[in-house]
C-alpha cells in the first residue's frame, strides 16, 4: 500500500508522492529547479499527459524519474539528449522535456548537445550545473571554475570551465538562457519561454551542490553558496560591455539568444512527404 503524504504545496499534483520525501542532499538545488519546473508547467497549463520528461544519470536526473509525475525516460549516462531526439522524431506531438546535470549533458553527452542545438530539434532541456559530478564523489567537472578544489583536483583544477550556453548557441539553438537557483522567478519565466519556443531550447540552471562542491571551496551551507551566486551574477548586458579579465569567475546571466529558426522534426517530415509524393508519382517514370 503505497504511503500517503499531505501537504498544502500546491504544485505537489505534479509529484509522485509515493517517492517523496526525495532522495537530494539538504540543501541541494534540485528541489528548486523541480519546483521551477513545476510551476512553468502549471503557468502555461500544460497537461502532463502530452510530456515527455527524459534524464540521464547523476543527481540531477532523479529530478524528472521518478520525482515528476509524467511519461518519463530514465536513461543511460550521456545519452538522454539522444533518447529525447527519438522520442520527438516519433512522437512529435509531444513536449519533450531534457532534465539532468552538467556532468551527465555536458561531460559525457556533451557531443549529443551540440549537434542537438546545430539540428535545431524541438526539444527543451534544463541543464542543472553544480559545477562537479555530485553523484559519483566530487570529481573534477567540464564546469568546474578554475581554481576550485575536487576530490580529483584537491590542488586546485588548473582547467577553465567549459561555457554551455554560449556554446550551445553558437551551436544553433533557437532559444539559450541562464539562470541560478538565487535566480527563482526568471528561471521559471526562461522555463515558460523555452517551452513555448520551436526549436531546440536550453535553460542552463547554475545551481548549489553544498556536500560535495561547496564545503570544499569555503562554502559550507546552501545559503553561502545562494549568496556567492548573487554576488557573482553579471547580467549579459552588462557583461557585454566587461573584459574577459573583469568576468573571470564570474556567472553571466540571462537570456543569450531567442530566434525563429527552421525545426528538424517539421522539416523531416516535409522532406517525408516530398518523397512519398514523389514516388507516388511514379518517380523517376514521372520526370
Amino acid at each position: 500500500m503505497a504511503k500517503q503524504i499531505y501537504t498544502k504545496y500546491e504544485m505537489a499534483k505534479y509529484l509522485r508522492k509515493e517517492v517523496l520525501p526525495t532522495a537530494l542532499c539538504p540543501g541541494c538545488g534540485g528541489g528548486t529547479v523541480l519546483n521551477a519546473f513545476a510551476n512553468a508547467i502549471d503557468q502555461l497549463k500544460i497537461d502532463p499527459r502530452d510530456l515527455v520528461v527524459v534524464s540521464g544519470i547523476g543527481c540531477s536526473a532523479w529530478i524528472a524519474s521518478p520525482y515528476f509525475l509524467a511519461d518519463t525516460l530514465h536513461t543511460t549516462h550521456g545519452r538522454a539528449i539522444a533518447f529525447a531526439t527519438g522520442v520527438k522524431v516519433g512522437l512529435p506531438d509531444k513536449k519533450v522535456v531534457v532534465i539532468s546535470g552538467d556532468g551527465d549533458l555536458a561531460g559525457i553527452g556533451g557531443n549529443h548537445l551540440i549537434h542537438a542545438a546545430r539540428r535545431n530539434i524541438d526539444i527543451t532541456v534544463i541543464l542543472v550545473n553544480n559545477f562537479i559530478y555530485g553523484m559519483t564523489g566530487g570529481q573534477v567537472a567540464p564546469t568546474t571554475p578554475f581554481g576550485a578544489i575536487t576530490t580529483t583536483t584537491p590542488y586546485r583544477n588548473i582547467e577553465h570551465p567549459l561555457k554551455i550556453a554560449e556554446t550551445v548557441a553558437s551551436a544553433g539553438a533557437s532559444y539559450v538562457a541562464r539562470w541560478t537557483t538565487f535566480h527563482v522567478y526568471q528561471l521559471i519565466e526562461s522555463i515558460k519561454k523555452a517551452l513555448t519556443v520551436k526549436g531546440f531550447s536550453l535553460v542552463e540552471v547554475v545551481s548549489q551542490c553544498p556536500v560535495q562542491f561547496g564545503r570544499r571551496n569555503r562554502m559550507k551551507t546552501p545559503a553561502e553558496m545562494l549568496r556567492w551566486f548573487s554576488k557573482n551574477s553579471i547580467p549579459i548586458s552588462k557583461a557585454k560591455n566587461m573584459s574577459p579579465e573583469e568576468l573571470e569567475g564570474k556567472i553571466i546571466i540571462g537570456e543569450f539568444v531567442s530566434r525563429e529558426k527552421p525545426e528538424f522534426t517539421e522539416e523531416l517530415n516535409k522532406l517525408i512527404d516530398e518523397v512519398a509524393q514523389y514516388y507516388s508519382l511514379g518517380g523517376e517514370d514521372a520526370d
